[in-house]
This record gives structure tokens, sequence and C-alpha cells, in this order.
């Protein structure tokens, strides 16, 4: 953890509380979901909150982001409402992406924020095309692509990479390493487990920072913006992190030891951070109960809109699914494949 004091109270403060804040709601999801309330897939950020807290000090509402299926802290910290975001969780019409997206699917395109991608690897492409859409129109504007590092076993990685580097464009490219592609251990699929060394196969600049430390994430974060932002093309990022939960909820985490999960948790980047703003006395006891206090009066508020948010009706359920439109076109390529065989047996 960064050492120095180079940060004023209420930015530290700042950070302290959207940390916790991604922390409080995570633990409260776990909570809904054993009550029913939240139903599929759900993947925690716990652990791995200074990550997104920090990269996205560096954004600016402008930029794009494209996250992951373990994106809730990066949408929290984007500025998505929480109410919008558990509405999503319960499957509301009132959620960020109708209900129809839940815990892997977040979207909010007024931010920017283009998911929430269940496919592994599957924004890499998807961030490199908004990125060539902002060089082609000239505008000076960054798209963070979060991945955790079991996309990099994945083609897209390297293609992405590949296309960025070729055509110079304004990508972030953010690995969330926190050591498993869901039960496969870094080392069991990646035979060159230095994630950011793989930046030089492209030509493009990479580095590694610690992913526990929230200054050392937005000081890295900082610097590799400005080279992209300033025309300097892709940059790789890897940030060193761990997750304290199972891959998901209905993970029966066999791949790793509770001995291993607790040296990590030593490790704790709100504890760590906390530690430090008292020793910097930047942190009262009063301060942090007031935080406390705000975050769990914002998620209870959000809880109440979930609750009280509608259930899509069901004659809207077809609406943006394109099967019609997809069996109209089938039928009238049939069509005219019955009109070319009448003819050439006519002919």
């Amino acid at each position: 953890m960064s050492t120095d004091k180079t940060i004023d109270r209420q930015k530290a403060l700042e950070l302290l509380r959207q940390m916790l804040r991604i922390r409080r709601f995570e633990e409260k999801t776990v909570e809904l979901y054993s009550l029913g309330k939240i139903r599929g897939f759900l993947h925690l950020y716990i652990g791995e909150e200074a990550v997104a807290v920090g990269a996205l000090q560096a954004l600016t509402p402008e930029d794009a982001i494209v996250a992951t299926y373990r994106e809730h802290g990066h949408a929290l910290v984007r500025g998505t409402p929480a109410g919008s975001l558990m509405a999503e969780l319960y499957g509301k019409a009132n959620g960020c992406a109708r209900g129809r997206g839940g815990s892997m699917h977040f979207f909010d395109a007024a931010r920017r924020f283009y998911g929430g991608l269940a496919i592994v690897g599957g924004g890499l492409p998807i961030a490199v095309g908004l990125a060539l859409a902002d060089k082609l129109q000239d505008k000076a504007r960054v798209t963070a692509c979060f991945f955790g590092d079991g996309a990099v076993a994945e083609g897209e990685f390297h293609e992405s990479l590949n296309l960025a580097a070729l055509w110079k464009l304004p990508v972030l490219f953010l690995c969330e390493n926190n050591l498993y592609a869901m039960g496969t251990a870094l080392a069991r699929h990646q035979s060159q487990t230095d994630i950011a060394r793989k930046a030089q196969a492209y030509d493009l600049p990479g580095e590694a920072v610690d992913g526990m430390d929230v200054l050392a994430v937005e000081a890295a974060t900082k610097r590799a913006t400005e080279v992209v932002r300033g025309g300097g093309g892709p940059y790789l990022l890897e940030y060193r992190t761990y997750r304290f939960r199972a891959h998901s909820m209905y993970d029966a985490e066999r791949y790793r030891t509770k001995e291993e999960v607790e040296q990590w948790k030593q490790r704790d980047p709100i504890v760590i951070f906390e530690g430090l703003l008292r020793e910097w006395k930047c942190l009262t006891s009063d301060d942090l109960a007031r935080m406390e206090a705000a975050i769990a009066a914002e998620i209870a508020d959000a809880i109440a809109f979930a609750e009280a948010g509608p259930w899509e009706p069901v004659e809207d359920l077809t609406k943006d699914v394109y099967t019609e439109a997809i069996n109209d076109q089938l039928s009238a390529l049939s069509l005219s494949e019955q009109k070319i065989r009448k003819l050439r047996d006519e002919g």
C-alpha cells in the first residue's frame, strides 16, 4: 500500500466511501440471493474494489467503459443509481437494462457504460470498435476495457490488442487478474503468467499494478490514460487482485484452499486503506460511522425501489426480439429460391 500522503482528505474519504459502497452493496446481494429475491448467476466483486474505484478516477464522463459479468462495482462508481442496478438484479422493468440483463448485463448508455458482458473476452472487440468510432470522428475519448485473466486465453484478446496497436486506437486494456479463470489457476492456462508482458508482442506499453492498492491503481491508470488520450495508442494494465468470494453463487470453490483465501484477506484493500487514512489523520470513527450510515440508507432505498418496481408486461416480452424479422427474411429467401427453381424448370 502506498505510504506517502499525496492525497487531500476529501478525496481520500471519497475513495474509501466508494470501496465501502461496493462492498456493502455486494454483501446485501448475497442476502437477497439467499432469500430468492435475486436469481440466476451472481458474480461478486468483494476483494477487488480498489480496481474499479482507483481506475475510474482516471476517466471522464465522455470516456466509454466496457466491463465483464463481474461489473457491479464498475457500474456503481460510474454513477448508475444503486436503485436501477438493484432493480436489474431483481429482474424488474425499472432496472438499468429493463430487467432483461440481470447481474451479468448491466447497461447504461447515457453514462457510456456498455456492459456487463457474459461472454469471456467478448468485450474486447467491442472496445476496439468503440475506440475506432471515436478516432474516426476525431473525438478525444478513451475506451476502458475491463477483462479477467481468463480472457487472455481467448483469441479476442490477441486480435483486439493487435488491431488496436495497428490502428493506434485509444483503448485502455485493463486486466483484472484475480488469479483464477473460474476455477482454473492462472499457471494452468497461461505458460507466461506475467500478463503485462504480453503487451510486448503487439508493440504497446504494458504495466503490472498492485490491484489491492487503490492509490497505486489510480496513479497507474492516470499515467496510462494520459498516453492513450494523447494519441499514443493502446495501453495494457494488469491489476493483480483477488476475489474473496467464490467465482459465482453456484461455485463449490474446491480449486483453492481456505488458507490461501485467508492470506489474501490480510491484504483487504478497504481495511488497509482505512488504516492508512487513520494514520494520516484523514479519518475518524465518526467519519466512518456517518459513511456507513449513508451507504446503508442508500442500499435500503435501492431495495425499496426494486421491490416496488413493476415486472415487464407479458405482452412486451417479444419486444426487441428479432426472431419474427429473421423468420420473415428466411421466408422471403425461401420464396426466392422456389421462384428460381421454377424458372430453371420452365427454361
